[in-house]
């Protein structure tokens, strides 16, 4: 059993975000570092996925909705995907990348110091891309968790890029955010379990700086603009949940 897990979540292929969060020292000392989904689809996918497996021993992997178009893009699949981005990022995998993308689990479960089984998943433990926010009434949360055991307590989460801590019926939600969309905060979102306890965190980093270094290290056509959009996280939270809020979920 491990006593500390630092979360990390949709990076999305942005390199410089990544590794400032990387080198935060809690980050470097916790004895597991979750990734739970959408690791590579971005403008900077194997130099992600290449710095992702750096870590070694410590690192798992959770498969996201865009991981599993990056692979079915790859093999060929007819699938319809709402941006360019993500078959641009698919064509500049190696196979071994694909293979490693194609393997990820989803859920993961491990046990954690405090917590018990802790379900590791992108948008519910029933589904990648299911999206349930953290207002979300609790029969939409209900029945996302219909198959969990009763003492998965825990449930950490991502997908929709805005970091929260809430309870759920005595079920406690972790979201990380995001590491390259942020929604309503420049800079890497990230969260710590120690000991049977959540903390949220977030790497402070220069924007510029950061946009800079995606536009320098890739050669996606609109990376430029991408960056400007998403590392600068022009798009709000407030935004995010109007969009992604379910028909009947608000008045």
């Amino acid at each position: 059993m491990v006593s500390s897990v630092a979360v990390l979540s949709d990076i999305h292929g942005v390199l410089p975000v990544l590794e400032a969060v990387l080198n935060e020292p809690d980050v470097r000392a916790a004895d597991l570092v979750v990734v739970t989904g959408d690791h590579a689809s971005g403008p900077q996918p194997g130099a992600v996925l290449d710095r992702l497996l750096a870590e070694g021993d410590r690192l798992r992997l959770v498969r996201g909705n865009a991981d599993h178009e990056l692979v079915a893009l790859r093999r060929g699949e007819d699938i319809e995907i709402p941006d360019d981005v993500t078959p641009w990022a698919a064509a500049q995998l190696t196979d071994e990348q694909v293979a490693v993308l194609a393997d990820l689990p989803h859920p993961l479960v491990l046990d954690v110091d405090g917590f018990g089984p802790v379900v590791f998943c992108h948008g519910t433990p029933r589904r990648d891309d299911e999206i349930v926010l953290v207002d979300s009434p609790l029969s939409r949360w209900h029945a996302a968790f219909t198959d969990l055991p009763s003492d998965h307590r825990t449930v950490v989460c991502g997908h929709t890029h805005m970091p929260f801590c809430r309870l759920v019926d005595r079920r406690l939600v972790v979201n990380a955010g995001s590491i390259g969309m942020p929604y309503g905060r420049a800079g890497g979102s990230w969260a710590l379990l120690h000991d049977g306890g959540v903390s949220l965190r977030h790497a402070s980093i220069d924007i510029d700086a950061a946009v800079d270094a995606v536009v320098a290290g890739s050669e996606y056509p609109q990376r430029q603009s991408w960056a400007d959009e998403y590392v600068r996280a022009v798009n709000s939270d407030a935004d995010a949940i109007a969009a992604f809020t379910q028909p009947g979920d608000r008045p």
